[in-house]
C-alpha cells in the first residue's frame, strides 16, 4: 500500500486495501481477489469528506476515551524521540472520527466481477487523462524511468488508479485517521505503527500536519503511500529538501518507481501478455504457485494472441481470472512487483492494461463472461460448505474465494464432467446444491 500498503476491505476499497493501504499489509489477502471499488480506500473515503453526522451517545463516549488514549500515546511518542512541538501540532486539535471506524468495519455484500472493476479502472476517460499527464510530465517521467527501470506508462497507470491522477486522494487527516484506527479499529497495532511513522515524517519536515491528508485508512498522497512505505521509498526528486507526494509530481513519480524497483521490477521485461490456450489445457496449472519459462508454457498449450512467440519470461505464471470463458494472461516478475503495491490480481491487471492503453497499444482482446452474475459472500460460504460436504476440501467457509475454494471447485467440476477451471459461478452453486440434495449429504 505504498500502500504496498494495506488492507483490502470494502472492496478493498472500503475495507482497507493493499500496498499503501491497510489492505496491502494484510497477510491473508488473496492475490486473486476482486475488489468492489477502486483499489485504494482513498477513493471511497474521499466521497465522504466533509460529512458531519450527528454524534450518537456512543460516539461522544468514544471521543472522550479517545482523548485519554491520545494523551497516553503522546507520552509514548515523546519517549520515541518525537519533539513536543510536533506532538502539539499533530494532536492538539485531533478528533475521533466515527466515519473512519464505520469504513473500517464495512464489508461489501457482493464480490465485484473483475470485468466491472476493469471497466472503471481502465475507462476511456482514464486512458485519455493518462496520456495527457504523461505528455505533461514526459521529461520527468522518462528521467525516472531511466533511473529505476520502470516504464513511465506503468508509473502513470498506478497514479491514475490510485487517485485518478491526483483528483481524489482523500481529505482525511492522516494523523486523525490513524489515531482513530489505532484506538478503535480492527487492526490497532498496525495503525499504531503507521501513526508513529507519520509522526516521524512530520518531525523530519517533509510535510506540514495540515497538509498530511489522504484516505480514511491512512494512505497518503497521489499514489497512496502508507507512512511506513513513505519512510522506506519516498524520494526527493525535485531536490527541494523534502519528500512531498502531495504537491510535487517529480517526487510522486520517483517514489512510485522506487517502490516498484525495490519490489523486484525487471527492466526490459513486460508485466505480462494476453494469451490463448489449447482446448486441452490443464487448468490446474493456472495460478501464481506454478512458475515456468515461456518455452515451457508454450509446450503446455499456451499460445500468443499476436506474433509468432511468447515474450521471454523465465518465471511466468498463468492467470485465468474469469475461468475458461474469459481471457488468459501469462505474467512474470513485474506483475508480481505490482502485486507488492496492491495484492489483488484485478488491481495488477488494471495497472498493466492501463499502461498499455496509455502507450497507445490495445487493451484486452478476448471477451469476459459478462452473463455471469456476481456471488454474494453468503453464496461463497454456501459454496464452501457444500464443497466440504461433498468431499471437496474448500477450507473454512469464510466467504473468500481463495486457492482452497478454487481447488475444491476444480475437483467438483471434474466429478461432473465440466472444464475444471475453478471459476465460481451461480450456475456451479446451483449444481452443488442439486448434487447435495441428490446424495442426501
Amino acid at each position: 500500500m505504498i500502500i504496498r500498503h494495506a488492507v483490502l476491505a470494502l472492496a478493498l476499497c472500503v475495507g482497507l486495501i493493499g500496498c499503501q493501504t491497510l489492505a496491502r499489509e494484510d497477510a491473508g489477502a488473496d492475490e486473486d481477489a476482486v475488489v468492489s471499488g477502486d483499489a485504494s480506500p482513498s477513493t471511497e473515503a474521499a466521497t465522504e469528506e466533509g460529512e458531519t453526522a450527528e454524534e450518537s451517545g456512543d460516539d461522544v463516549d468514544a471521543a472522550e476515551d479517545f482523548d485519554s488514549w491520545v494523551a497516553a500515546f503522546r507520552l509514548e511518542a515523546a519517549r520515541e524521540g518525537i519533539d513536543e512541538p510536533v506532538l502539539s501540532e499533530a494532536f492538539d486539535t485531533a478528533r475521533y472520527q466515527p466515519r473512519v471506524v464505520e469504513l473500517d468495519r464495512s464489508q461489501p455484500e457482493f464480490v465485484r466481477p473483475i470485468w466491472d472493476y476493469l471497466d472503471s479502472a481502465v475507462s476511456e476517460t482514464r486512458v485519455e487523462s493518462g496520456r495527457e499527464r504523461l505528455a505533461e510530465y514526459r521529461n520527468t517521467a522518462r528521467r525516472v524511468e531511466q533511473r529505476y527501470g520502470v516504464p513511465a506508462e506503468i508509473i502513470v497507470a498506478i497514479w491514475g488508479i490510485e487517485s485518478n491522477y491526483g483528483g481524489n486522494f482523500g481529505d482525511f487527516s492522516t494523523v486523525e485517521a490513524l489515531a482513530t484506527l489505532a484506538y478503535d479499529g480492527r487492526r490497532p497495532e498496525f495503525a499504531r505503527r503507521e501513526l508513529m511513522s507519520a509522526l516521524r515524517i512530520l518531525q523530519r519536515g517533509d510535510i506540514e500536519p495540515q497538509q498530511m491528508r489522504g484516505s480514511w485508512a491512512g494512505a497518503m498522497g497521489h499514489t497512496q503511500f502508507l507512512p511506513t512505505s513513505f519512510e522506506r521509498y519516498a524520494v526527493d526528486a525535485d531536490e527541494d529538501g523534502r519528500r512531498d507526494i502531495w504537491n510535487s509530481i517529480p517526487d510522486v513519480l520517483a517514489s512510485t518507481a522506487h517502490y516498484l524497483d525495490e519490489a523486484g521490477w525487471r527492466s526490459g521485461e513486460p508485466w505480462g501478455v494476453e494469451v490463448a490456450l489449447d482446448s486441452d489445457f490443464d487448468y490446474a496449472l493456472a495460478g501464481s504457485d506454478t512458475r515456468r519459462s515461456s518455452g515451457e508454457w508454450a509446450s503446455s498449450g499456451v499460445r500468443p494472441l499476436e506474433g509468432e512467440s511468447l515474450p521471454d519470461l523465465s518465471e511466468a505464471s498463468l492467470l485465468i481470472p474469469a475461468g475458461a470463458e474469459g481471457p488468459a494472461f501469462m505474467v512474470g516478475p513485474n506483475f508480481r512487483a505490482i502485486l507488492r503495491y496492491n495484492n489483488a490480481t484485478s488491481y495488477a491487471l488494471a495497472v498493466g492494461v492501463l499502461s498499455q492503453r496509455i502507450a497507445g497499444e490495445s487493451g484486452i482482446e478476448q471477451s469476459w463472461p459478462r452473463h455471469e452474475q456476481p456471488l454474494s459472500r453468503q453464496d461463497v460460504r454456501d459454496m464452501q460448505r457444500l464443497l466440504n460436504r461433498l468431499g471437496h476440501d474448500a477450507g473454512t467457509p469464510d466467504g473468500v474465494l481463495g486457492p482452497n475454494t478454487r481447488k475444491g471447485l476444480r475437483d467438483f467440476q471434474r466429478r461432473i464432467g465440466e472444464t475444471p477451471d475453478g471459476f465460481a459461478t451461480q450456475r456451479l452453486l446451483e449444481r452443488l446444491r442439486d448434487r447435495s440434495s441428490e446424495t442426501g449429504e
